[in-house]
């Protein structure tokens, strides 16, 4: 198989060379479709893409808010060329640019230098390409980005395929007599693609930040997401096979231990058959399903259920979806065709009456991926009664799923979040967290750091661990995620496994807790002004180069921007977390320029400059940039509706302001103007520090009873 791949890899990289030889076609036809973004069509673009699938629809009015941007490329180096039923697609580079994006890779965050086939599917240790959500969309160190809205397997060389015809061309070396200086893939000046597909619709996205262009990016595809409030608290995902005793148990448990805990997941053991499923609830395992869920709900727990696509012959819906279906089976089970209306009818009835009418929160949508190393997916020559081809709706699945299941809950003004195994462009919005069965820790955080770039989101989950320490360095890792969860449907996993961090691991599952109006403001930007809530440092202003380089500390520090930073990330605007690995007992840390704070203490850590750290196991490092301010509330296990007193921490010395956002944290009506954002103001008169709150008037808070500012650094 991997002879295989690397054959498949040497004919991609083989296809650029002769591509364009044939005629070139500079695109001409652009159209300022959104403030700072151009459209064109190229030849015939297929009857479905990622946009109108999901149903989209640009926040036109955030987008007018953005700074003005002109279109950010030569137009006269943008080609394309339609042939043989592919389209071809070249844009140019600088030779000085970093790319980012392609969604959801593991191993890298600069994808330039490196060829990809955009396939969804499970994630096979190598970031070809082939991963959960293969996002066509790049963004440039040069503030813009590229946006190919077709959904097929789109073949891109990402600054690896150089021209005849390039102004740049690199120096054939001889390797027999000078292999040091000879590379693999020599540098090339532009990014093509092969789209297999007789026309497609591009998209060029300004800046004029690389932040901007990934706002504008989300902002096209209707910003993003806000989840719930009970959604950021702690989830726990109970074994495959528990009854509703045990889970109740469970729970129990966590209240005895006083753990936090804010929804339970069920996995596949709550139906009556699974792989394939039935969807209906399992009459020994879950005889009063209920019951259950409602006393649950009267200790403030939601319920989220496991299912995937793949409609078992027992189903009560089967004989329904049967001319609705693909003609390939999976697991003997049908394969619904979610491009129909009258499909997603079928489920979303059965799902109201069964699961949403009983207080069912959310589900968790698993294996529509796919693993065709496995051997397990609906092929690609799959008819579909709409007409999609199979690879379409492979590429299209997961994010469909995710299309009318939120759709469900909207219809009833209640907000959902969940989890799915699939997604890919234009699903921004659709309240919906990637994760997968790969486990490697710190590819886990090279992931959540890519998800920035790509208007997806992604949770670090922890399962199981081999000892305490990375027991307790998952755990850390995860709450300070999109989605904190502990998924032990297999492992048995428990927050307390490790007796002897069980205070670790409770402690900062209590500091995501407290978190939660930062977190909820954090994705309040996400939805409003598609602002990503995770952070690669690429995306900050401050993240740059030092011009002036006057000792060894500025030049290391230049040396490690350079760097594919993969191991800290912030959140929001005022957070930057630095997950540690088991096993490190000092690790590097980068702050970006400007003064910088210790989260716990208050404690200056540094300017624009590379600091060494010896982290102890109990806390997980975190910095706030000078002006940061941190609302923090009291430590409570569940999320309620209590209204709370916020405490207001402030780092640094810089005049600043936060805007807190708060809203009724379940239903939609913030699309009415039903939210506020409270004013924290921060100046100086002289060397004091003056901190005001301004709630607007007459407007109200739903969750904050008082305001009380802490300063955490000491006066200079």
């Amino acid at each position: 198989m991997l002879i295989f791949r690397r054959s498949i890899k040497v004919l991609i990289a083989l296809l650029p060379i002769c591509s364009f030889c044939r005629g070139q076609n500079q695109v001409s036809n652009w159209h300022e479709v959104q403030p700072g973004i151009w459209s064109a069509i190229i030849g015939k673009p297929d009857s479905i893409d990622f946009l109108k699938a999901s149903g989209a629809k640009p926040q036109t009015a955030a987008l007018k808010t953005m700074p003005a941007a002109a279109f950010p490329l030569d137009k006269s180096q943008i080609m394309a060329e339609t042939r043989d039923g592919r389209t071809y697609l070249k844009f140019p580079l600088q030779p000085d640019e970093k790319l980012f994006g392609l969604g959801l890779n593991f191993k890298r965050t600069q994808i330039r230098g490196n060829v990809y086939r955009l396939h969804i599917e499970h994630y096979n240790g190598i970031d070809d390409g082939t991963t959960h959500a293969p996002v066509p969309f790049y963004v440039s160190s040069k503030g813009y980005g590229v946006f190919i809205n077709a959904a097929r397997y789109i073949d891109v060389w990402a600054g690896t395929s150089v021209r005849r015809d390039s102004k740049t061309q690199p120096q054939a070396i001889d390797m027999n007599t000078n292999k040091k200086n000879w590379v693999t893939v020599p540098s090339g000046d532009n990014v093509e693609m092969m789209v297999p597909a007789q026309g497609v619709e591009v998209y060029v996205v300004g800046g004029p930040t690389i932040m901007d262009a990934v706002s504008r990016y989300n902002l096209l595809q209707g910003g993003g997401c806000l989840p719930p409030k009970w959604g950021l608290g702690f989830w726990d995902r109970t074994p495959s096979l528990y009854t509703q005793d045990q889970v109740a148990a469970e729970v129990a448990e966590f209240k005895k231990r006083d753990f936090p805990v804010s929804v339970i997941g069920l996995e596949p053991g709550w139906q009556s058959r699974a792989y394939p499923c039935t969807y209906a609830w399992d009459s020994t395992r879950f005889p009063q399903p209920a019951k259950f869920v409602q006393a649950l709900a009267a200790s403030n727990i939601k319920v989220n259920l496991w299912l995937h696509a793949w409609v078992s012959p027992q189903s009560a819906i089967y004989k329904s979806l049967e001319p609705l279906s693909g003609d390939h089976t999976i697991w003997a089970g049908l394969a619904p065709d979610f491009t129909l209306k009258s499909t997603t009818g079928v489920i979303s009835n059965y799902f109201r009456k069964t699961h949403l009418d009983i207080g069912i929160s959310g589900y968790k949508m698993d294996e529509n991926d796919g693993n065709v190393n496995e051997g397990w997916y609906y092929p690609d020559m799959t008819h579909f009664p709409s007409g999609t081809t199979g690879d379409q709706m492979h590429q299209l699945y997961g994010m469909l799923m995710q299309k009318f299941t939120t759709t469900m809950f909207r219809e009833r003004n209640q907000r959902t979040y969940g989890l799915v195994r699939a997604s890919n462009a234009g699903a921004a919005s659709f309240p919906y967290v990637l994760y997968d069965d790969y486990y490697s820790h710190p590819d886990f955080i090279t992931a959540l750091i890519n998800s920035s770039f790509s208007g997806i989101l992604w949770t670090p989950e922890a399962r199981s661990s081999k000892d305490a320490e990375d027991w307790v360095r998952r755990m850390q890792a995860v709450c300070f995620s999109p989605l904190a969860m502990l998924n032990a449907w297999s492992s048995g996993a428990k927050p307390w496994s490790f007796d002897t961090v069980n205070k670790e691991v409770a402690d900062v599952i209590k500091l995501r807790m407290q978190l939660l109006p930062y977190f909820y403001t954090t994705f309040a930007d996400y939805a409003f002004k598609g602002v990503p809530p995770v952070r690669s440092l690429n995306l900050l202003p401050e993240f740059s180069v030092k011009e002036e380089v006057n000792n060894k500390k500025d030049s290391l520090y230049n040396a490690f921007v350079s760097k594919d930073i993969k191991n800290e990330f912030m959140v929001g605007d005022n957070l930057l977390v630095v997950p540690i690995f088991a096993g490190e007992k000092s690790r590097d840390v980068v702050l970006p320029k400007g003064n910088w704070y210790d989260f716990y203490t208050g404690h200056y850590a540094g300017n624009g400059e590379v600091i060494s750290i010896e982290p102890t196991l109990d806390k997980i490092p975190l910095y706030v940039k000078d002006g940061g301010v941190i609302p923090m509330i009291p430590v409570r296990n569940q999320v309620t509706d209590e209204k709370l007193p916020v405490e207001l921490r402030y780092y640094g010395h810089q005049p600043s302001s936060f805007e807190l956002y708060d809203d009724d944290g379940k239903t939609f009506d913030y699309e009415k103007g039903k939210y506020v954002r409270i004013s924290l103001i921060t100046t100086k008169k002289g060397n004091k520090l003056l901190h005001s709150t301004v709630i607007p008037r007459g407007q109200k808070s739903w969750s904050f009873t008082s305001f009380k500012w802490r300063d955490m650094t000491e006066e200079k």
